[in-house]
């Protein structure tokens, strides 16, 4: 134990002599020991799906980071499922919407809009769909299974508290399911007592043959967005790929997507009217928070981790690691917004900026050069 980090810096701190969760301490190093410019309250902005209870049900399980896990969600809150070959999400709907990613493997997605719109699909890594509030949607896992990540636009949102059919048929009189149908009230003899939620079935025949057995129906596959459809601007040390309604037009979701080269950094910024949630798919990477007055609290992040940041405060994200980046960024908003450091001092005159930072020439001239980065390595 000799060998842990001890919280020192100097002066500052002292040794841990009591009980200590080494594991958890490694990869929270920016916890143990902060950075001296951190300061002040920050709440905690980060909660690892390691974390999360995980409901295991028939064939899959389901596990969600809320405003019950991580109180300073507001506006967002984020799901990750997996579902094996064939095992559904049943039939449901939300009050909330449900924006998607495709982690690993391929899913077949149901819904229907109300403009007796059908979409039948399959979709695969990286690919996105998106349910509106209130629009009926079924998720199926194809032959090799899938895993995905569900953001949702309610900070409050719980998977547990969707609506479902099976509940639905459950909790309704009998002779009024039997008026509504036209059909004998002894047809709903076997309908379940309670919701299946996540269940097995076999895996679902092609495509096609799906489509014709539903015959003359209007498909549509306007609610998805296919990973190859937006195209990443690159940067040094890195690329940024947006899918907003810009390029996904039934959206009210925005999302960002960052890959970052190790030792590449995502520039400070911040988002003038949208919370942002953060998934971190692969690699290391910190990131530090800013709020008033001279309040600063730095994360670090692994993959399968969820950060957050509330609407208008500073951040950036770092590759702290050895192997590539990349977080997913969703907003609770429809259009991509962000307000760059870089270029509100390059575009500010520069006697402004240099009686209030006493700066000398290296910044100013870097501010020169400044477009517009997005990425720097």
């Amino acid at each position: 134990m000799d060998d842990l980090k001890q919280p020192i810096v100097g002066t500052k701190g002292a040794t841990i002599i009591g009980p200590r969760n080494p594991a958890v301490e490694a990869q929270n190093p920016d916890i143990l020991v902060p950075p001296l410019t951190d300061n002040g309250g920050i709440p905690n902005l980060k909660f690892p799906f390691a974390m999360a209870h995980n409901r295991l049900e028939d064939g899959g399980w389901a596990r969600e980071v809320t405003q019950r896990e991580m109180g300073a969600l507001k506006e967002l809150a984020i799901v990750n499922m997996r579902l094996p070959a064939g095992v559904v999400r049943e039939l449901h709907w939300h009050k909330e919407a449900e924006w998607a990613y495709v982690l690993k493997g391929r899913v077949r997605f149901y819904l229907i809009d109300d403009q007796r719109q059908t979409l039948v699909e399959d979709l695969g890594p990286g690919d996105l769909w998106l349910a509106p509030a209130g629009f009926p949607h079924a998720i199926q896992g194809l032959e090799e299974g899938t895993e995905f990540v569900l953001v949702f636009n309610d900070g409050n949102f719980s998977e547990n508290q969707t609506l479902l059919v099976t509940e639905l048929f459950a909790h309704v009189p009998r002779e009024v399911l039997a008026k509504n149908f036209g059909v004998p009230v002894e047809a709903f003899d076997g309908i379940p007592a309670r919701e299946k939620y996540i269940f097995r079935q076999p895996v679902p025949p092609p495509i096609e043959q799906v489509r014709a057995e539903l015959g003359a129906v209007n498909f549509t596959d306007k609610y998805i967005f296919r990973a190859g459809a937006a195209q990443p601007t690159a940067y040094p040390g890195g690329a940024t790929t947006v899918v907003d309604s810009g390029n996904f037009s039934v959206t009210n979701l925005a999302a960002l997507f960052i890959d970052l080269e190790p030792g590449g950094m995502r520039e400070i910024h911040w988002h003038p009217d949208a919370d942002e949630i953060q998934y971190y798919i692969s690699g290391k990477a910190r990131m530090t928070v800013f709020d008033a007055v001279s309040n600063a609290r730095t994360f670090d992040f692994v993959a399968g981790d969820v950060g957050y940041v509330p609407k208008t405060l500073a951040h950036y994200i770092e590759n702290t690691g050895d192997e590539p980046v990349r977080v997913l960024n969703v907003f609770h908003t429809s259009e991509y917004r962000d307000i760059s450091l870089n270029n509100w001092l390059a575009l500010t005159p520069q006697h402004l900026v240099k009686g209030h930072l006493d700066v000398g020439d290296p910044l100013m001239s870097s501010l020169r050069a400044i477009r517009q980065p997005v990425v720097k390595g």
